[in-house]
């Protein structure tokens, strides 16, 4: 894979408060790739950036292997941009909003024509093709976005809150298709608030805080470096703690790591092992008192980092 985003102590300044400070991101060709912080902590200054819609202070920026701020058009003909409130022309019906796009990209009208086509029925808007937009629910208009998105072929899409005030129905449509776009080969840059959201279809994060990227990486290291560990970790209380116990524990598959004090085992391991740990306690002829497991989730490493920040 190739960076596709690649920032290097990248900076913005108003008025003397800095929006974004010395800013080290790199994002891979492919992935998608999740984009958090809460608001004001520069996300959106980071984006303008990106897309070369405002200049940076200092530091460099690459996107696709050019610079936003002295080839912005390079750039917008390769990136997608969905805001997070989208906005069409709402006399017009998708196809011929889809239309517009495609004709400001210079589309030839016959393959644009075969394309649209397409790309409504991906979406699952065919049947309101050659409707007004504003007949649509918020949920359609944002699968219409992504369309428009996908209309000139881009390499990269930033996705600003796709899912904001869809119903669970409409936001597993929404996100199914962004994976769909990752798979097409479209590199995907997720910024939500949603964490459950970006832990189900992103495997890589940026947390930003205050102006500074404070946590990036998978999120499944991320996890294991929050809570210890591997994904899970379980904590036993036994009658009786001996050393012969614990190295028990250790011989079971999956279990990588157990510490001792006092009554208590606590466990860390790659998967959900209750059972295998409780029948080992009970087959060793100590007493099982109580058992209770933690597994990580994003937002337990969106509240870390942000708290540390």
């Amino acid at each position: 894979m190739e960076q596709i985003v690649e920032t290097k102590d990248l900076t913005k300044t108003y008025n003397g408060f800095t929006a974004v400070d010395r800013l080290n991101l790199t994002i891979m060709e492919g992935e998608i790739f999740g984009f958090l912080g809460p608001n004001g902590a520069g996300k959106t200054t980071t984006l303008l950036m990106l897309l070369g819609l405002t200049e940076p202070s200092s530091g460099t920026v690459q996107v696709c292997g050019y610079n936003p701020t002295r080839e912005p058009l390079k750039v917008k003909s390769i990136v997608g941009y969905l805001p997070e409130k989208v906005g069409f022309y709402e006399d017009l019906t998708a196809r011929q909003n889809l239309g517009y796009t495609a004709e400001l990209n210079n589309l030839p009208r016959r393959e644009a024509a075969e394309r649209i086509s397409e790309l409504l029925a991906t979406v699952g808007l065919s049947q309101v093709a050659d409707q007004e937009v504003s007949t649509f629910s918020r949920g359609m208009k944002q699968r219409l976005g992504i369309a428009d998105i996908w209309v000139k072929k881009p390499k990269l899409a930033f996705l600003d809150e796709p899912t904001s005030g869809i119903d669970p129905e409409g936001i597993d449509d929404v996100l199914k298709l962004i994976v769909s776009m990752a798979k097409k080969g479209i590199t995907v840059v997720f910024c939500s608030h949603q964490l459950h959201q970006v832990q189900e279809i992103c495997t890589r994060v940026g947390i930003l805080a205050k102006g500074h990227l404070v946590a990036e990486g998978e999120i499944d290291r991320l996890g294991r470096r929050t809570i210890g560990g591997g994904r899970y970790r379980i904590e036993a209380q036994v009658a009786q703690l001996n050393p012969k116990l614990i190295d028990s524990i250790k011989q079971v598959k999956g279990v990588i790591e157990v510490q001792g004090s006092g009554n208590s085992l606590l466990i860390s391991c790659g998967k959900d092992l209750r059972g295998q740990i409780a029948k080992t306690i009970v087959d060793s002829g100590s007493l099982l008192l109580g058992m209770k497991i933690e597994e990580y989730s994003l937002e337990r490493i969106y509240k870390k980092y942000s708290k540390e920040a």
